[in-house]
């Protein structure tokens, strides 16, 4: 068991100040507009700034929601407030009868832990408990206010470590999850089957796809069916595969260096010592390698491009703040060498050149790309100021290109197998539950997943929990929310139903956001992670049980839902979607299709409130149906008819809501879900 902190009892925090206390307006939507009073501080002595949003009292339930963001910021707490519309935890708050609080975690620089990895729950348990004494001040009279906090992805961490260090809170809201085991195992699975697909991702993609042959694996070689057989039996979930059509590796090259630190000598043994893939002369690794020194002939540096501020304002969610961090620029230069890489099929994926003489040695930058003699230049993590290091090149000077270091750590997971709760590493043991290959004397996961959040992830929650997770989880594989509910169990009497619940939206992504990355491929779980604050605070002040957890399978990493709500359970309402009454119609231009849609609500989930329709690729879905409700609006049918004028392939999208209290104008709470099906027009 371990000492839970009271904020209350640190004299660190004991200097709380407010430096700004005003009346503002929140705008809700429907021209809707709510008083608040506005309060930012922070605590002397410290770095540590918070701002609090209260509701007028008429509208105030002696309640707050305290966001956790995915990564520290000295600005943190401002974060939320430019946020509007369905995306904006201030509206949600104060029109649910709660205050909002947030904090930057006590950080002086961007993306910054402390070195003490307390910090980020201390200084978030402070801000709550200061906030209770503002709230007492606010509102004229002595209570405690219920405190309730919720993060995602990195976020998601760190309100774990909130909940099980700390007791300001009285539940919690962690979503997209990751386990102790997280990074970087689930960036290296997903890099190299990338790697190894790079020329395949499309016809996995369209194999997989509604209407495609169901088999991903049909016209690759031996090396590529592997490869996508390990990252599937890991977690990564087949039908997010058009995520990784643009073979991005994510957050890969940020976590890079700091497996480097932990275990360098990993990076030279995966190229030497049998048993690593760098070691069979015959394998993608050594084919892929690039290892080389080579002279400079020309220097290119254009002038810099501002960054648009949609540009900037777009690297702050829980899903691509590894984006900021990486500190990429809208600029491209590139140097010419003497020599050239007579290679046709380049992997340029976390390729690196050094400066190994002239006035810039020492200095490294990432290669963006690579075209003849030409190596166009850019930022990386911790590689100094590309804009200095650029103007003390001069033709002569010797570069080294390598690519080893990256490919080495696209099997990292292999040498790194946790004990057996950890499902998705049975792939790598044999059967007597041995590993496979060589093993690391240090398992990093655990200190890098709780380097700067302080979490242990040891299941001693303090309070009651509602997991929100993802299906389509292409970062924080699914598999992992799972493990925790487990492992709560596991400290629990084997059972953690009287505190805890598991919630999978299907079809959902990493990304936070009310929209997604691709409407017709994915939609978002935000409106189910607002119905969760909800329902936990209802457990827990009013004891009101929640929805049961989604019934769901494990197959080794896999995560299987129900095709039907009946059995699926959980919040979200479930769609099927016919096209002339198949997944895939084949039609000739100007052929009308008939389109059919069948959703149901799980029992005690709402009623479904609307039904849209999405036939040409349009992200909008410009055609609002129709439904036909049954069962006290639990179960519902819509029909739709297009024509394709042009001969293509089609994928036609229908989107449907629900409302917990057939709400249609609810703004924050309408939980959607799509379903897809193929129309071949020749």
């Amino acid at each position: 068991m371990v000492d839970i902190y009271d904020a209350k009892n640190d004299e660190q925090f004991s200097k709380g100040y407010i430096d700004i206390d005003e009346m503002r307006v929140r705008s809700v939507g429907d021209g809707i507009e709510i008083p608040y009073r506005y309060m930012h501080g922070g605590f002397e002595g410290t770095a540590v700034k918070f701002s609090f949003y209260f509701p007028e009292k008429e509208n105030y339930e002696e309640r707050f929601y305290l966001y956790v963001a995915a990564a520290p910021d000295p600005e943190g707490e401002l974060a939320s407030l430019y946020a509007a519309g369905e995306d904006d935890p201030i509206g949600f708050c104060l029109t649910h009868k709660a205050y909002f609080v947030e904090s930057n975690m006590g950080v002086g620089a961007a993306f910054v832990n402390t070195e003490d990895n307390t910090m980020t729950y201390r200084s978030n348990a402070a801000a709550a408990e200061f906030s209770r004494v503002m709230a007492q001040k606010t509102y004229g009279y002595e209570h405690r206010p219920y405190g309730y906090v919720y993060g995602g992805s990195g976020g998601g961490y760190r309100t774990i470590a909130c909940i099980e260090n700390t007791n300001a809170f009285d539940g919690a809201v962690p979503f997209i999850i990751g386990s102790p085991y997280a990074i970087p195992n689930c960036h290296s699975t997903r890099s190299h089957a990338i790697r190894l697909l790079r020329h395949k991702m499309t016809q996995v993609l369209d194999a997989v796809d509604v209407g495609g042959s169901g088999d991903p694996y049909e016209g690759l070689n031996e090396e590529e069916a592997a490869a996508l057989k390990e990252v599937t039996q890991f977690g990564y979930p087949l039908k997010s595969w058009f995520c990784s059509t643009n073979l991005n590796d994510g957050a890969l090259p940020m976590i890079l260096p700091r497996v480097k630190e932990l275990d360098p000598e990993y990076f030279k043994d995966f190229w030497e010592i049998p048993g690593y893939l760098g070691a069979d002369p015959k394998g993608s690794a050594v084919r892929d390698r690039i290892c080389m020194n080579a002279k400079i002939k020309k220097i290119f540096i254009p002038e810099p491009e501002q960054k648009t501020e949609e540009e900037s304002d777009t690297e702050n969610f829980v899903h691509d703040v590894w984006k900021q961090i990486m500190g990429n620029r809208n600029i491209h230069p590139w140097i010419e060498l003497e020599e050239v890489l007579d290679r046709n099929d380049l992997y340029l994926n976390g390729a690196e050149v050094t400066f190994i003489s002239g006035k810039a040695m020492g200095s490294k930058l990432a290669i963006r790309n690579m075209e003849g003699s030409r190596v166009y230049l850019g930022e990386g993590l911790g590689m100094g100021n590309m804009l200095e290091i650029l103007e003390k090149l001069e033709a002569g000077d010797v570069v080294h290109l390598d690519n080893s270091d990256y490919i080495a750590i696209q099997t990292y997971h292999r040498h790194q197998v946790p004990d057996p709760s950890y499902r998705a590493w049975d792939q790598f043991r044999n059967e007597e539950k041995e590993p496979l290959y060589p093993q690391r004397k240090r398992l990093v996961g655990p200190i890098i997943c709780g380097m700067g959040p302080g979490c242990r992830q040891n299941g001693e929650i303090q309070c009651k929990i509602i997991l929100v997770a993802s299906s389509m989880d292409e970062q924080a594989y699914p598999w992992q929310p799972d493990w925790y509910r487990r492992k709560i169990a596991s400290v629990h009497g084997g059972n953690a139903d009287d505190i805890c619940r598991l919630w999978y939206f299907d079809n959902t992504l990493h990304d936070g956001n009310v929209d997604s990355v691709d409407e017709l491929h994915a939609t978002s779980y935000a409106a189910g992670l607002k119905q969760a604050l909800i329902d936990l605070a209802e457990w827990v002040e009013k004891g009101k049980e929640p929805l049961p957890s989604t019934n769901y399978q494990v197959k080794i990493g896999e995560i299987i839902l129900a095709d039907n709500a009946a059995e699926r359970g959980g919040l979200q309402p479930v769609v099927n979607l016919t096209a002339n009454g198949s997944a895939c119609a084949y039609v000739r231009p100007g052929q009308e299709v008939t389109f059919a849609a069948k959703a149901e609500v799980p029992a005690g989930a709402g009623s479904l409130t609307s039904v849209e329709w999405s036939f040409e690729g349009e992200q909008d879905f410009p055609l609002k149906g129709e439904l036909e409700l049954v069962n006290g609006g639990r179960q519902g049918t819509a029909e739709a008819v297009h024509k394709f004028t042009k001969p293509g392939t089609y994928f036609a999208v229908v989107r449907v809501k629900s409302e917990r209290n057939r709400d249609k104008k609810a703004l924050y709470t309408q939980i959607r879900n799509i379903a897809r099906v193929r129309v071949v027009v020749n």
